[in-house]
């Protein structure tokens, strides 16, 4: 077998080079990304049990998708609910947790 290295290959790898880290910045990003999503899916969950409270009968007879589209709607609320300053939780979350990025 017959193996030939072309030269220039091995002069323009660094081999001392560390890997790719994203920075301090993007990371605290992603952080307070995360702990808005976890505050909308708290919220979510809050509207959800809310609507389990609200008694059965009305105007209109619940389906499917009646339920699939409350079930939408609660979501893009809790989603809105939670952008900008939010409750709260996300932005306690995101104190306690900035600490430990690096």
């Amino acid at each position: 077998m017959d193996l030939k290295i072309d030269p220039r290959i091995t002069q323009s790898v660094n081999f001392n080079q560390q890997p790719n880290r994203p920075d301090k910045a993007k990371n605290l990003e992603q952080l307070r990304e995360s702990t808005r999503d976890f505050e909308a899916m708290y919220i979510f969950e809050v509207y959800k049990s809310m609507r389990k409270t609200v008694p059965e009968g009305g105007l209109f007879e619940k389906s499917m998708s009646t339920e699939v589209f409350q079930e939408m709607l609660d979501m893009e609320m809790a989603k809105a609910t939670a952008s900008g300053k939010g409750l709260g939780i996300g932005q306690a979350m995101y104190d306690q947790l900035k600490d430990h990025i690096k």
